[in-house]
């Protein structure tokens, strides 16, 4: 029988579980653990310079890997800290397991030094969370955690660890529980067949198909099986900006994504469509657009493994509760041997797709002329060419977050990381940082602009006593590019608070932590410095590409229209 403290027993499970990295900050309330992961080195912790960028940072690896991210914080402001990180997770369903240090039992609710309730102020933005009661019940406490957050639909799980639920001086049996029960959670295995046999008999007779696949794909690992699944019916597919690389980009069955900053024929698709099968999508207000106007002559199939998102915003015709993954096994088990029922018809509807991406073509944006400054569309294809698209790339929010999504072409899951749902500022360099650690040979390149960067911008020396590798490409238009385009369409081009101004000297702040700074102004210098960027993959680079202030994100929706109400231009709209 093994006797462990409270703070070894963490140490421990997290060693029994396979735990390689843990991103945190130590304070006084966690410093029991801290002590315990010292006397250990098969769990690496990685000391960051704000608890927000651990949380993103875990985040990043979850999404690139798949498995929970893991991370550590101190009790009060330490865990208030991780709040967005924690919101940004939740939001687009990414499994994680914060471990929050909390002041001693006996001190809670007297407003003791650094106390804050984080389980009453996580309690709307986590699956679940644990408050521990006695040392004993760490190991059972902390499976239970990992199992909720990876399980299901996946999301944050907060566990609160009073300070001397981890006193060193006391001792208790420790075994690591190799399963699991929780009674009251029992995630769905498998989907309804009665469901999906309805659901495959109107697929087979639709004409005009089209597939709106989103992160539940991805997270639910069903992306080779959505690809068999499309390809063998021959319909189109569109992806939401989470389910980016759930199907191959380059494939002429893929429209691209949709929604708000969408491709014009997909969001024609869609808006045309008389089936939508959508799986491990939530129908979220920057696809709809105005759900009264939505699709208006579909019918929907609505696959999704929570109950509770089906039917939510949009009216499911043959709702289908289950993992993404096992449905669509059986829709392609379902579909063998079967043949369409209006081939003609579906004939017709890719000629009509095909006009409309032709429509298009060489009309998305225009190419700078000589002595005019960089297009910053012009620099995500270049990155894509250079890197052949296969890069993980991160990105923070705004127009550099869209045009990183329209420009850079995706044929993987996981690759395309980004905070979509909750649009954290800040993101894209600590979801690096923690991709970077786990895939060290991998080209990792995070996408910002100067506002956003300056948000996460301590973590440069993260990178420095850790090595972490990562590129950034910051498209310098000296304002929060987004936030400006919106007051040039609806405010007469009144930019309050959009122009960032006093702007660090960025060459001076990467020399200060001994990087490589690289600035490029003219678009023959462009390619030559992605080519430097990328030689060395063990190198941090920080790209200063400066783009054209004026330039704006389309095509984009017309608020309160439908799916084929959009702007195109500055000057032509749907």
């Amino acid at each position: 029988m093994e006797l462990l403290s409270g703070a070894d027993m963490i140490a421990r499970f997290l060693q029994d579980e396979g735990i390689e990295y843990i991103y945190g900050y130590p304070g006084g309330a966690a410093l029991h653990i801290y002590d315990a992961l010292f006397r250990q080195d098969k769990v690496k912790h990685i000391l960051v310079r704000h608890e927000q960028a651990a949380t993103h940072a875990a985040d990043g690896y979850a999404r690139a890997s798949g498995k929970p991210g893991t991370v550590l914080v101190t009790s009060g402001p330490g865990a208030t800290n991780a709040v967005t990180g924690i919101a940004t997770a939740y939001m687009d369903s990414i499994p994680m397991v914060v471990l929050c240090g909390q002041v001693a039992s006996h001190l809670i609710g007297d407003d003791a030094f650094q106390e804050t309730d984080i389980i009453g102020v996580t309690r709307p933005i986590v699956k679940h969370s644990f408050s521990i009661r006695h040392p004993s019940e760490i190991p059972e406490v902390l499976k239970k955690a990992y199992y909720l957050a990876s399980t299901g639909r996946p999301g944050p799980v907060v566990v609160d660890i009073p300070k001397d639920m981890t006193a060193p001086t006391e001792r208790y049996e420790y075994v690591y529980p190799k399963k699991v029960k929780m009674r009251s959670y029992n995630p769905v295995a498998r989907g309804h067949t009665g469901q999906i046999k309805k659901a495959v008999d109107l697929m087979l007779r639709a004409r005009r198909p089209v597939f709106y696949t989103g992160g539940g794909v991805v997270t639910g690992n069903a992306s080779e099986g959505l690809t068999d699944l499309v390809r063998h019916l021959g319909f189109p597919i569109t992806t939401t900006l989470m389910g980016i690389g759930a199907y191959p980009q380059s494939d002429r069955q893929s429209l691209s994504w949709l929604g708000m900053h969408g491709s014009y024929e997909a969001n024609m698709a869609m808006h045309h469509a008389d089936l939508v099968i959508a799986i491990g999508a939530r129908f979220d207000d920057r696809v709809t657009n105005n759900t009264s106007k939505f699709c208006p002559t579909a019918k929907t199939i609505h696959v999704d493994i929570d109950p509770s998102s089906i039917s939510k915003t949009v009216r499911a015709d043959v709702p289908i509760v289950g993992p993404a993954q096992s449905v669509i096994n059986e829709m392609i088990s379902l579909v063998q041997g079967k043949e369409l029922q209006n081939p003609e018809a579906l004939a017709e509807w890719w000629q009509k797709i095909d006009g409309w991406r032709e429509e298009r073509r060489g009309k998305l944006y225009e190419p700078s002329e000589d002595g005019e400054p960089l297009k910053p569309q012009a620099v995500i294809e270049a990155l894509c060419k250079i890197t052949r698209g296969e890069a993980f790339i991160t990105t923070d929010v705004g127009q550099h977050q869209m045009f990183a999504a329209q420009y850079y072409k995706f044929d993987k899951p996981n690759r395309f990381i980004t905070s979509g749902g909750l649009g954290t500022m800040g993101f894209g360099f600590p979801a690096a940082m923690g991709i970077k650690k786990s895939y060290p040979e991998e080209d990792v390149v995070c996408i910002t602009g100067e506002g956003s960067f300056q948000m996460m911008m301590q973590e440069l020396s993260t990178c420095k006593q850790y090595g972490v590798g990562v590129k950034i490409i910051n498209l310098n238009n000296g304002s929060l590019g987004m936030v400006r385009q919106w007051q040039d369409l609806n405010y007469k081009s009144r930019h309050a608070h959009s122009y960032v101004e006093s702007m660090p000297d960025f060459e001076k702040l990467l020399q200060a932590y001994d990087f490589t700074y690289i600035r490029v102004e003219r678009s023959d210098e462009l390619e030559p410095a992605l080519e430097k960027m990328l030689v060395d993959t063990r190198e941090l680079v920080f790209l200063d590409v400066y783009v054209d202030p004026r330039e704006h994100v389309y095509p984009m929706h017309v608020p309160l229209g439908s799916m084929r109400d959009m702007l195109l231009s500055k000057t032509e709209r749907t």
